[in-house]
């Protein structure tokens, strides 16, 4: 099987959903390219976690970080009309992963500026991808374009949340401290 097919040469693609050709510029194509993005850039948080042997209690964050791959393959299949959906224990499992987080940490007073470790500065950066991709999919709903599961956008919505709490974590391993905004 090639890895190509020339089909999208004239700059259109299509989804499961549709056997039209749409434009790789339209909402769904943006929003698919943006989790895409999003997902190939979690495998370089998930590679730096390995090589800073990061873990969470007995779990490697790594495995965390597969998990929430895998999940965003969920999410493009059904932004591209596939039956599947986030089910609402996938949220929950997330939220369960923010508050062992959560107590691991010192209460948040401020912003913090992007940094300290690699690795910090890496989960930092995911979470604006993911933030990018939520306000893609979103768009993608409200518009009509695709129905998207209610806990699907919640899972979206979470997903940045944690990448935010292990940005954190990641410098509180290393006790670096965190730098916050002067506002000068």
């Amino acid at each position: 099987m090639a890895l190509y097919t020339r089909r999208g040469d004239d700059g259109t693609t299509t989804t499961f959903s549709c056997d039209q050709r749409m434009s790789k510029s339209s909402k769904i194509a943006e929003a698919l390219g943006v989790m895409d993005e999003a997902n190939s850039y979690l495998g370089l948080c998930k590679v730096q976690s390995v090589a800073d042997n990061f873990t969470l209690a007995d779990k490697k964050i790594a495995e965390i970080v597969h998990e929430i791959q895998d999940d965003c393959f969920i999410i493009q299949a059904e932004l591209a009309g596939d039956d599947k959906t986030m089910p609402e224990e996938k949220v929950k499992w997330l939220e369960s992963m923010i508050e062992s987080i959560e107590k691991e940490l010192p209460p948040i007073h401020s912003f913090f500026i992007s940094g300290g470790s690699e690795l910090a500065a890496r989960f930092d950066f995911a979470r604006t991808l993911i933030r990018r991709a939520e306000r893609r999919v979103v768009g993608v709903h409200d518009e009509g374009i695709q129905k998207v599961g209610k806990f699907t956008l919640a899972y979206l919505n979470r997903m940045s949340s944690l990448l935010y709490a292990l940005a954190r974590f990641a410098n509180h391993q290393r006790e670096i401290e965190e730098d916050v905004p002067d506002y000068k």
